[in-house]
């Protein structure tokens, strides 16, 4: 899309909050076709509506995932906000079924929003130690009958990974509506939609803007019905990326598929690394044969790789040895890698898992490692030096 400028390689940046429409007959057709709630409308009426970056940076991200449309918001949560908000109907409220191993934002988002402010019937569903059964999820689907079933392909921290495609058709077949977060894997390892999920969401601060310089989510499916509801809740709640960081998506994302790739042979050859370290007591990662879910991730993603996140335990005697072990590798790397509490970078970022899980993960000398596209040798003789340094 390249308005107004047809030597233009790239879509201007409209700033406009409200756009021109010349004349009275122009701004009548304008707020007529509003009704239709037109991803990319030929008449722009105002910033919170459309912008024609966003509309830009939607098409990129179409084609990416493979879906109808895509609608972006300014976060990661908006976008999960605007996916469960349009199921809900005052009339058919019905009871709604979560996987208890999803994104933080989301569990407080369903507890404090759909729970305490929403009143709404609220289930989770909860793994069998290091696994979901799909024989309990079906029982469960079969007792409930949830309106609107969320999940993620790959959890986080533990990184269990359930077969999408199976539970995706448990689901449908008892009659749910299937929403997936899959910014973990993201639409290089799978498409949920072509399995039919009917809404697919990333968090693109991740993997799909990639350089943690934007703050972005994305909602994407086949159905034109959900589509106009999506973009009548964002406009009505104002969650509208900016035209600038859409702008900025637009060139990140071009990068997307050779960025991903790197990622994934690089956190696959570190965990094979890490998983022969004397220093390492217990590595987490889907691509390797010890992960409980391997089976899962190779039925799931094939050979195209297995995610960019590793989590391992520093070997300790007791608790109080892998936390200074664990203190002692973060500040031996601190100057190359940073403790930043997200994931999706271009460098390698790491998060300890006690202080930001606590209770839930309690494991002194664990590590969630977001694996970056460096060289692949620095990283890991990077990572060789602090571990051998340890105490």
């Amino acid at each position: 899309m390249k308005k107004n400028n047809p030597l233009a390689t790239r879509t201007p940046i409209y700033r406009d909050t409200g756009f021109h429409l010349v004349d009275i007959p122009t701004m009548q057709q304008a707020f007529a076709n509003e009704h239709d709630y037109s991803r990319n409308p030929e008449l722009y009426i105002y910033g919170r509506y459309r912008n024609p970056n966003v509309a830009a940076a939607e098409e990129m991200i179409m084609e990416i995932e493979g879906s109808q449309w895509s609608v972006l918001a300014q976060s990661g949560l908006a976008a999960i906000d605007i996916a469960l908000s349009i199921f809900q109907e005052h009339d058919n409220p019905g009871s709604w079924l979560f996987f208890s191993e999803i994104y933080g934002g989301t569990n407080h988002f369903i507890d404090n929003v759909l729970i305490k402010r929403r009143g709404m019937d609220i289930h989770r569903f909860f793994p069998d130690g290091d696994e979901y059964s799909i024989e309990k999820f079906e029982a469960t689907l079969r007792e409930l009958r949830p309106k609107v079933v969320l999940f993620e392909a790959i959890s986080n921290p533990m990184l269990i990974t359930l077969n999408g495609d199976r539970f995706i058709e448990v689901a449908k077949r008892y009659g749910a509506r299937v929403i997936v977060d899959n910014t973990f894997a993201t639409p290089f390892l799978w498409k949920p939609l072509d399995s039919g999920a009917d809404i697919v969401l990333h968090s693109a601060t991740k993997y799909l803007a990639g350089h943690g310089s934007i703050s972005a989510g994305v909602l994407s499916g086949n159905c034109p019905e959900l589509e106009k509801a999506a973009l009548e809740y964002r406009k009505l709640v104002g969650h509208m990326l900016s035209p600038d960081d859409a702008a900025r998506l637009c060139e990140q994302l071009k990068t997307f598929d050779l960025r991903f790739q790197q990622h994934c042979h690089n956190a696959f050859e570190l965990a094979k690394f890490l998983s022969n370290h004397s220093k390492i007591e217990k590595v987490l990662y889907p691509g390797l044969p010890t992960h409980t879910t391997h089976t899962n991730a190779v039925n799931l993603f094939g050979s195209k790789g297995y995610g960019a996140i590793i989590t391992f335990d520093i070997e300790g005697k007791n608790p109080d040895e892998k936390q200074k072990r664990c203190n002692q590798f973060i500040n031996l790397v601190k100057d190359h890698i940073l403790l930043v509490p997200t994931l999706g970078d271009a460098d390698t970022i790491l998060m300890p898992i006690e202080p930001v899980w606590g209770d839930k993960y309690p494991f002194p000398g664990m590590i969630r490692l977001s694996v970056g596209i460096e060289n692949t040798e620095w990283l890991i003789n990077l990572i060789s030096q602090a571990l051998n340094s340890l105490d």
